[in-house]
């Protein structure tokens, strides 16, 4: 996870984005890659692959995972456990991205997200 976030955080700089949005990009992949790590139950050492872009002031955070088919789309927000912590996590990234695409394919998971502006 570490790896990603500061793959983020070094895309950020070289896109030059705004320091608030850098914030949000890297909360955004830190709160999905731990996620995946916690929730997918795919096998120990399977990979993440995260892909980052800016198109015309567009940015796009793409992620592949081999865990179980998963929709952020399908999950209701309860709030956050407080007894486990967390549990904000998709909420958080609904509110600061938009869905652009989320299927299975292959066995593996692809999400792509739109930062908001």
């Amino acid at each position: 996870m570490t790896r990603l976030v500061r793959s983020a955080r070094l895309f950020a700089e070289v896109a030059n984005l705004a320091d608030d949005a850098a914030h949000r990009l890297e909360m955004i992949v830190e709160e999905w890659a731990a996620n995946i790590i916690e929730h997918s139950r795919a096998e120990p050492g399977s990979p993440i692959v995260m892909r980052l872009e800016r198109d015309q002031g567009v940015v796009r955070a793409t992620f592949s995972d081999a865990g179980i088919a998963f929709d952020p789309r399908e999950v209701e927000h309860e709030g956050p456990n407080l007894e486990r912590g967390g549990g904000a996590g998709i909420a958080l990234i609904r509110n600061w991205s938009e869905i652009e695409a989320c299927h299975r394919r292959a066995g593996r998971n692809r999400l792509v997200l739109r930062l908001k502006s």
